[in-house]
């Protein structure tokens, strides 16, 4: 592949500020500041440009802005530093590199922050988050040296390689874990550091074929149950790379082959999520009422989507089995089982019996296509929902498309599935149909 078509390809691959990054951030040693800030910029630049906050594990400090209004803020899905959406309270976590993208609720402009965690400020060293290196890199005055020094925490040796103005010094990736069923396939986006680098070309390898493989672009495809790492190099700077973790789900249940599948009183959980679709059903004595977790976190997400001038409603929440009951028979009566059974759940297979599942602002097509719809498909992972019924998958998850039916999983396993691309069932291995 030529170098102008690989330009290409990387271009086409870019992806806007607003997606959650994680960077191998380009450090300028000499410009610490005592308080962990690292000022990138010189006095005439945009006073919005990236900043790198360097904190150490365990520190804590307030996110402070150049934007004129109040701001939302969001972070990547590393987790080395989290930010909370309230207070703006940095937290340091673990050592390597997260991103922090503050937005202006008035004005929509935008601030990015790389927060680098180190475990010594004094070291200023930046961490490939993706292996047991550790690597700093930094920049003379003059543009004719770039030295980049590898500091190998298992083997005690440090190794200073002289690069050549335009070399590739850090690999983004827009996500870093993915979970997929046997078939499927999911490609990250690649962004080469800096972005006036004179060749981006890559080299994607992974450790198991027999779990998944990968091509030239970077298109992973899931082949057996089990996990592997998937990794893109740098061809003009091989020391820099970023991974994948892989895990693969094979269609009858983990990456193990044997479905962690539970049931207690009547109540089927799958890896701990408990599943209420057309295969597992619930005992029409099941009447736990609306989860409290899951409408705290809807009060979080809805008072996020104000910040943003999004209304967020809750119109149908808990529904008993005998209310599911009356509006299952209803639907039947006037279009259908058929037809009824694409858009309404029998009784005792009602995610709405759960007390974790919420239908948004307008119960129907008529919200699709709303900012609302958008925000909320783009947005409520965040929070540990996911959509519930995605666009396409009705042969999966056993119902037609719904964009105002979300379903609460907590953030850690809401991220997951979100990241995965997959439907829970496709995400968990199970099947969604009736017995008959």
């Amino acid at each position: 592949m030529s170098k102008a078509s690989k330009d290409n390809k990387q271009a086409k691959r870019k992806s806007l500020i607003s997606v959650p990054m994680v960077a191998l951030t380009i450090l300028a040693a000499a410009g610490l500041a005592t308080g962990g800030w690292l000022a990138l910029q010189s006095p005439e630049q945009d006073p919005l440009a990236t900043q790198t906050i360097v904190m150490e594990v365990g520190d804590q400090r307030t996110l402070e802005t150049a934007l004129s209004n109040a701001f939302t803020v969001t972070a990547s899905l590393d987790g080395a530093a989290t930010i909370a959406e309230d207070t703006y309270l940095i937290t340091a976590n673990a050592v390597g590199q997260s991103t922090i993208l503050a937005k202006d609720s008035v004005t929509g402009e935008e601030q990015l922050f790389y927060v680098n965690v180190v475990a010594d400020r004094n070291t200023a060293a930046g961490t490939n988050a993706n292996s047991d290196d550790t690597t700093t890199t930094s920049t003379t005055s003059s543009a004719a040296t770039t030295t980049t020094t590898t500091e190998s925490t298992t083997e005690g040796t440090t190794t200073t390689v002289s690069l050549p103005p335009g070399s590739v010094t850090g690999i983004e990736l827009t996500f870093y874990n993915v979970n997929l069923a046997i078939g499927q396939s999911k490609m990250p986006i690649v962004t080469m550091l800096p972005s006036d680098a004179t060749d981006k070309s890559e080299k994607w390898t992974t450790t198991d074929e027999a779990v998944a493989t990968v091509d030239e672009l970077g298109n992973i495809t899931a082949v057996g149950a089990g996990t592997c790492t998937v990794r893109v190099t740098s061809v003009n700077n091989p020391a820099v790379y970023a991974e994948v973790t892989v895990t693969v789900k094979d269609p009858n249940g983990s990456s193990t082959g044997q479905a962690n599948i539970t049931t207690s009183n009547g109540v089927t959980f799958v890896d701990g999520i408990l599943i209420a679709n057309k295969t597992y059903g619930l005992p029409a004595s099941y009447a736990p009422g609306v989860n409290a977790d899951a409408k705290a976190a809807f009060e979080r997400m809805q008072t996020a989507a104000a910040m943003e001038m999004m209304t967020l409603t809750i119109v149908s929440s808990y529904r008993s089995y005998e209310t599911q009951q009356i509006l299952y028979e209803r639907y039947c009566n006037r279009d259908g089982q058929a037809a009824a059974d694409r858009y309404s759940a029998r009784p005792g297979h009602s995610e709405h019996q759960t007390g974790l599942a919420f239908d948004i602002n307008n119960a129907s097509s008529s919200f699709d296509d709303t900012p609302e719809a958008q925000w909320l498909a783009e947005n409520c992972w965040r929070y540990g929902f996911i959509i519930r019924y995605p666009e396409g998958k009705e042969d999966v998850t056993g119902y037609q498309y719904e964009s105002w039916h979300i379903r609460y999983l907590g953030e850690e396993k809401a991220r997951a599935v979100y990241e995965s691309g997959l439907t829970l069932e496709e995400y968990l291995g199970i099947t969604s149909e009736y017995a008959s």
